[in-house]
């Protein structure tokens, strides 16, 4: 295997270029599954019927501590990225270590919002509003539990088989998906809870 010295670690072979580009694609995917959901979500969202509207559900605390935790865990992959590729693999690992924990804080304050949800009365089944609410929060948060066992599994390897281009590729390629999450995040915060706070 040629492995290209003049290049990141993670594109360091032509193998990983195509596993980064292919994974471009996948993000692609992603994007039209995202845009799918916040088009729904913009048709539906004053279907209330008998349920809550935003403004009477969305508190504002929870959605900041979320922001705020998925934003700083976005600057901390970026740093677990940087590390990797100046070769410096405990500093690597902490960084990643530090971008799961607060991907789980993350979840923690997410399920507390849909339990206050639930609480009050606004279910999937309560309006068509409620429905593609949670919907899209939960397909977003699902993402994310993916991502802390996806993340895990790439600790672990990195731990095992140090920075080689196959785990600086697999680190890298999940640094995109966690970058994407946050991305997609700031639409929800933007469009879903602002907006609907107005």
């Amino acid at each position: 295997m040629k492995i290209d010295n003049s290049l990141p670690l993670e594109y360091g072979t032509e193998q990983n270029k195509m596993n980064i580009f292919g994974f471009w694609i996948f993000i692609g995917a992603e994007v039209m599954l995202f845009a799918t959901l916040f088009a729904t979500y913009f048709t539906l969202e004053h279907r209330t019927g008998s349920g809550p509207a935003g403004s009477e559900i969305f508190e504002l605390t929870p959605v900041l501590i979320e922001t705020i935790v998925l934003l700083t865990s976005s600057f901390m992959i970026g740093l677990g990225v940087h590390a990797m590729r100046i070769g410096r693999k405990n500093a690597m690992i902490t960084f990643f270590s530090i971008t799961l924990l607060l991907g789980l804080v993350f979840l923690g304050v997410e399920i507390y919002e849909f339990t206050h949800y639930a609480h009050i009365g606004a279910g999937l089944q309560v309006s068509a509003f409620t429905g593609i609410l949670l919907t899209t929060l939960g397909t977003h948060g699902a993402h994310v539990t993916i991502g802390l066992f996806w993340g895990l599994f790439i600790i672990l390897q990195v731990k095992k088989r140090g920075l080689t281009p196959q785990t600086a590729n697999k680190a890298f390629i999940f640094s995109l998906y966690w970058h994407f999450l946050d991305v997609v995040w700031i639409f929800i915060f933007s469009f879903i809870y602002l907006k609907g706070m107005m």
